[in-house]
């Protein structure tokens, strides 16, 4: 098993691993300087902030399935930067809109399309990954594509808040847009004419790519569906997907005002639990990416959705007793550094089983799961903390980890394949 630093002497992987940490950032940052805005020109309207999440949601489930077959037709590479051109130039815009009109109106249109753009950018630099890596490079570099974006995601949240708000939300979105143009300046330097394990599969590639050109739209995410229904890995990583997304989309809304009941913190100290966080997955990545190859990979989610309910267990009661901050950062590090596998080991066993010229297709289709996931969780586990509690809600997540990661182990002894 390849150890990451052989990893990093991949100049493509390379490339597109430091994209993704300059366009993790602009995506927090718009995120950041688009709530200020709104909720500057819009003070104390929950109506309007609904709206925003609403415009980055939609694309997710009416762009995605068409930018999958798309994705699948066209040069990865150039979709990417394509994307992340235009997604600047249109961040840039909005500043200069505001001179013209004082309405929300331009600012969630402008909205709509980034996030539809990012429909095509994020699954293809999924899809992409296989181009650039050798098969058993795959558990390495997925990850650390998929830590990297949950390690920038929380200190992106942080760091781009802060700007922000010394700054300024105009000046937060000309600096937002030069994060887009840079990354798409380091994807334009990846070769993937290299050598690949797509080239290991050449023939089945072109075979792939002719049908794909003569196919209809429709027909080809047709394909995808049944794909994703009639092979076991894809719907085993499915069900992970639901459970997992389902998980953090419950606790996401109701951990913060949890943590902030329970050790009258405020925001900044927020920042500094989610950093300890980000940190126990990082470990987790060094410690999974070393080690990993060893172990079955159904069974190391298994494992880890039972050693992360038992610590979203214990963080509920230890810190409800002992108010105790030092505890606090010490079991979300130990949440991050077990938790981590589940999302890495997932989107290998994608790559693993993904076929030619369907990377496009899959890998929107997971980010439907996704979102589709966040989004039920969310509302269901909002409208039951009014009634049982936050505390109650944290409890139940981590009982549904630990069950299902029992039934998981046990299913799987049985019966080595996915279910």
């Amino acid at each position: 098993m390849p150890r990451f630093r052989y990893i990093f002497t991949n100049r493509n992987f390379c490339v597109l691993w430091l994209s993704q940490i300059v366009s993790n950032f602009g995506d927090r940052l718009n995120q950041m300087a688009l709530i200020a805005l709104v909720t500057k020109l819009s003070p104390h309207s929950s109506f309007s902030l609904a709206l925003l999440f609403s415009f980055m949601v939609i694309p997710v489930f009416v762009i995605g399935p068409v930018a999958g077959t798309y994705i699948d037709r066209w040069d990865k590479r150039k979709i990417m930067i394509i994307s992340d051109i235009l997604r600047g130039l249109l961040v840039a815009a909005i500043p200069v809109m505001l001179i013209f009109f004082k309405s929300l109106i331009p600012v969630y249109v402008i909205v709509l399309i980034v996030f539809s753009l990012t429909r095509f950018f994020l699954p293809s630099k999924m899809a992409i990954i296989p181009e650039l890596v050798s098969k058993d490079e795959l558990l390495i570099a997925n990850s650390l594509t998929s830590t990297t974006r949950m390690i920038a995601t929380v200190l992106g949240l942080v760091c781009a808040g802060l700007l922000v708000k010394f700054i300024g939300v105009s000046a937060g979105f000309y600096i937002d847009a030069l994060t887009y143009f840079i990354s798409g300046a380091l994807i334009a330097l990846i070769n993937t004419r290299g050598p690949s394990r797509i080239k290991e599969q050449i023939t089945i590639a072109r075979e792939a790519f002719g049908s794909a050109l003569k196919g209809s739209v429709l027909s080809q995410i047709k394909e995808g569906i049944n794909y994703l229904k009639g092979t076991p890995n894809m719907r085993f990583v499915m069900k992970v997907s639901l459970l997992l997304m389902g998980g953090v989309g419950a606790i996401s809304v109701v951990s913060i005002v949890f943590v902030q009941e329970a050790l009258g913190t405020v925001t900044i100290d927020l920042g500094f639990l989610g950093m300890m966080l980000a940190g126990g997955l990082f470990i987790g990545t060094l410690f999974y990416g070393r080690m990993g190859s060893k172990l079955s990979k159904e069974k190391v989610i298994f494992s880890s959705f039972i050693a992360s309910g038992i610590m979203i267990i214990a963080f509920v009661f230890l810190i409800m007793n002992t108010h105790s901050w030092i505890l606090g950062w010490i079991l979300l590090a130990l949440l991050g550094v077990v938790a981590s596998p589940i999302l890495i080991s997932a989107n290998t066993l994608i790559h693993e089983a993904m076929p030619a010229g369907l990377g496009g297709r899959i890998f929107s289709a997971v980010e439907i799961v996704w979102h589709l996931a966040l989004i039920v969780a969310m509302l269901s586990a909002s409208i039951m903390s009014e009634y049982v509690g936050n505390a109650a809600i944290l409890v139940l997540c981590g009982a549904v980890f630990v069950v299902s990661g029992i039934h998981g182990v046990s299913k799987s002894n049985k019966n080595p394949a996915p279910l």
